[in-house]
């Protein structure tokens, strides 16, 4: 953590909600740094911290059951104001003495509560008001210690508050979009309890950054991997900010980018910034290596490991490079467990955690390792980084390769490529692209018969995804006018040789990926 903050932060412990990052997103849009951290954290790690506040998220398990979740209990001595969600307000109850039970009338969904106590945690708040449950256990019963402060019509003990510690529950949700004033009974915790002003803003994060790079790299050069993405591309224009000419940019094409994406790269970071770009065409050594190859995961090892020996060959040539810049996100972070707070299970390895620094022997630096994604954004045009940039759809590291499924080939990719572009300039031109987390065409295996003109055809059949989430860790399929999906369809089948037929992906996440390979 940046020393600045340490003055001013929340911990959020994870209790295994798939809510957790929202929380964490939710307490940034106050202007208030937080970690999300591990749900057993003891006591004395979090005084060496000096947070302003505990948030303890909810979780799917019940505070009775012998191998449920638990925090540390010392951590209700001290003196730090704790805000119980969900689950958490449970566990908080449960550990000063009022029973938690199951309930015979389960609450899932949109609730109205009745707010009696409307100061305090409850500010600004109406008296009667929607918020979201998501609860099959409730506090039983309270004890003289709490004062119940709101309650359901099914639950009597919607939020409680602690009559001698600063300790606050709520029962329902607050952090989501479907509880309309949860905004400000976060901000009431935030500001009025915890006592925050703030400090969490971009700006002085940028000038915090700047400054700790400059310190850290001294008189080296800083190495970047540009991959045309919004993460590495913010990272590239911080350090520009931060080192100027002692940071040199590798981008390298291999042949399975985004139509126009050499250019934006070479646009923006050659022309724009007046940045040291090494651009290796590495198109021919990526094909060749993945001729024949349609396993989705032989073409990902494939790819990481011609991508290592291309960036090693050109890093070669830059003269007393030290460092190593990435693109990693604070949810890369969490879900790699590569925090030691953080939270104990690894989800998954992520490309940005690892890998590159051990292959290439640099130290690594990852300026973007405690922002969330919107955050990284706001941060580009902060940086003058153009538009077209910051709002780029995310792009996985394989690239077009496990888009293009089957074997892949230039003319494979060549057909994908351009029906991909078709795709997202109707998006642009309908005013959806900013509206849709994710989307993009996939060329499929198959080939199935059509008729054009008077002959008839056996072609390609095109795949296009588009999908709505906040977190990308569950995804709904976008509900895109018919309208703007016939206008693709028709300008891809007319335009794009060897193809004669689109389908809309409407599958969610889970149980489908976000991507088909």
């Amino acid at each position: 953590m940046n020393a600045a903050l340490e003055s001013e932060s929340v911990l959020i412990f994870d209790f295994g909600s798939q809510y957790s990052q929202l929380i964490a997103r939710r307490v940034r849009e106050q202007n208030v740094f937080c970690q999300i951290v591990r749900h057993d954290l003891p006591a004395k790690r979090i005084a060496e911290l000096k947070p302003r506040g505990l948030i303890l998220s909810g979780g799917p398990a019940s505070v009775y059951e012998e191998k449920a979740p638990r925090c540390d209990p010392a951590i209700l001595d001290l003196g730090v104001p704790i805000l119980g969600i969900c689950y958490g307000m449970q566990l908080g109850c449960h550990l000063l003495g009022s029973p938690v039970k199951s309930s015979p009338t389960r609450e899932y969904g949109r609730a109205q509560v009745h707010i009696s106590q409307e100061d305090g945690l409850f500010f600004g708040v109406p008296k009667e008001t929607t918020v979201w449950m998501s609860h099959g256990d409730q506090v039983h019963q309270l004890n003289g210690d709490f004062v119940p402060l709101a309650a359901t019509g099914t639950c009597p003990v919607a939020a409680v508050k602690h009559r001698n510690r600063p300790f606050f529950g709520l029962q329902f949700h607050p952090e989501v979009s479907h509880t309309p004033h949860g905004a400000q009974i976060l901000r009431n915790f935030l500001y009025d309890v915890c006592g925050c002003q703030g400090l969490w803003k971009l700006e002085s994060f940028i000038e915090r950054t700047v400054a700790d790079l400059k310190q850290r790299v001294g008189n080296a050069r800083v190495i970047c991997g540009l991959s045309g993405g919004v993460d590495s591309s913010v990272t590239a224009a911080l350090l520009l900010r931060a080192i100027g000419p002692q940071m040199a940019c590798i981008f390298v094409d291999n042949g399975l980018l985004r139509q126009g994406e050499n250019e934006a790269v070479r646009a923006t970071f050659r022309d724009h910034f007046h940045a040291d770009l090494h651009v290796v065409d590495a198109r021919d050594r990526f094909l060749d290596a993945l001729a024949g190859v349609s396993d989705p995961q032989q073409k990902r090892k494939i790819i990481g490991h011609v991508f290592i020996d291309v960036f090693k060959d050109e890093a070669r040539h830059i003269e007393n490079a030290r460092f190593l810049a990435q693109g990693t996100l604070y949810p890369d972070v969490i879900e790699s467990g590569a925090s030691a707070d953080g939270p104990a299970a690894t989800i998954k390895t992520h490309h940005n955690v690892g890998g590159l620094p051990a292959e290439l022997g640099f130290e690594l630096i990852e300026p973007l390792k405690d922002l969330f994604k919107d955050e990284v954004r706001r941060l580009g045009l902060e940086l003058g980084l153009p538009e077209s940039i910051v709002w780029r759809h995310p792009f996985p590291g394989p690239g077009l390769a496990v888009r293009c499924l089957g074997p892949v080939s230039a003319p494979r990719l060549e057909t994908l490529r351009h029906a991909d572009a078709i795709f997202l300039e109707e998006l642009e031109k309908a005013g959806l692209s900013r509206q849709t987390a994710q989307a993009f065409a996939v060329l499929l295996p198959v080939q199935s018969v059509g008729v054009m003109g008077d002959g008839r055809t056996y072609e390609n059949a095109i795949a296009l995804r588009a999908v709505q989430t906040d977190d990308f860790m569950t995804a709904d399929w976008s509900h895109l006018p018919y309208e703007l999906l016939a206008q693709a369809s028709t300008r891809i089948i007319n335009c794009v040789a060897g193809v004669n037929r689109v389908v809309y992906d409407i599958s969610s996440k889970p149980p489908a990926t976000i991507e088909w390979e």
